[in-house]
């Protein structure tokens, strides 16, 4: 009995698929890897903190003559470098650039820095060091874990205005008559319990003098300072620990946002290949079973 083989000519087409280069990536895609790279952030994060040092030395009194115009070429290149960054990641990501709030960030600083230096926005230039911020991943971690924390620090904050409303009303009926410049009114009365939360001076500064008028008056302070610097203000410390916490539980906690673009690039571009080989394949086969109709399928026929 002979078996007549039909997947020679789909087999023979597989194999030169194969043997073919991979597609070359868009000239977006190579853009985007580029100033992604580890490399490129790197060289970023040096020039970030390069131009921290050259603000921090145009402010001293010996940054003046040629000293001076140094730092201020040696700022303009700094800038020159961020804005190219920023362009590149405009023309790698196209839209989905603004997606991520951390590149809207790095975006706004830079923009900012572009900014005339006129009247008080020359200090704006000093925001520029924040972006060390979108770069490294454990301050990342840091912001991300306040930002999760603000629900809570809301409801906190809520509770704390409470007591100082309460306490600042109270302290103004209480003291407002011997102590007017400190409980006054129900504001300077909130300053002064502000003050007291801080344990700035308290004691001595406004506790003891109102108590040699009204010795019962500690009866008010010390509760007060319980409440307000040792149990409220632990409470915000609580949640945003909490909120790291959580945080930390996450497998690879927010990969960076490059590398999991990057993995959709590749995953896009695998899946267009694997479209165009099963296309291929499909009519190799259309075409070897109309071969074999056109030999009369003698395969078929013998088995």
């Amino acid at each position: 009995m002979e078996y007549v083989s039909t997947d020679t000519g789909a087999n023979a087409s597989i194999t030169a698929k194969d043997r073919q280069p991979p597609a070359t990536p868009s000239l977006r895609a190579r853009v985007d890897g580029w100033v992604e790279s580890a490399v490129v952030q790197r060289i970023v994060i040096v020039v970030i903190i390069a131009n921290a040092i050259i603000l921090g030395l145009q402010t001293t009194s010996w940054a003046s003559g040629s000293v001076g115009s140094t730092l201020m070429v040696l700022d303009t290149i700094c800038l020159v470098v961020f804005v190219t960054e920023i362009v590149a990641k405009l023309y790698g990501k196209g839209f989905a650039f603004f997606r991520s709030g951390w590149n809207v960030f790095d975006f706004f600083v830079v923009a900012v820095a572009l900014v005339p230096d006129a009247g008080g926005f020359a200090v704006l230039r000093t925001l520029r060091i924040l972006r060390l911020i979108s770069l490294v991943k454990r301050l990342r971690f840091v912001i991300e874990a306040l930002a999760g924390a603000i629900p809570g620090i809301a409801s906190i904050g809520t509770l704390l205005l409470l007591m100082f409303y309460v306490g600042a009303v109270m302290a103004t009926s209480l003291f407002s008559e011997t102590f007017p410049e400190w409980f006054g009114n129900v504001g300077a009365s909130a300053y002064s319990l502000f003050q007291v939360m801080t344990l700035e001076s308290w004691s001595m500064g406004i506790a003891r003098p109102v108590m040699e008028v009204h010795p019962w008056a500690w009866a008010f302070f010390v509760p007060f300072v319980v409440l307000s610097a040792f149990a409220v203000l632990n409470l915000f410390v609580a949640v945003i620990v909490d909120s790291m916490q959580n945080l930390r539980e996450v497998p690879d906690a927010w990969p960076d946002e490059s590398e999991a673009e990057k993995e959709v690039h590749e995953t896009r571009s695998e899946m267009a290949e694997l479209r165009s080989q099963v296309s291929d394949l499909q009519r190799d086969l259309r075409e070897a079973l109309v071969l074999l109709r056109e030999r009369g399928a003698p395969g078929d026929t013998q088995r």
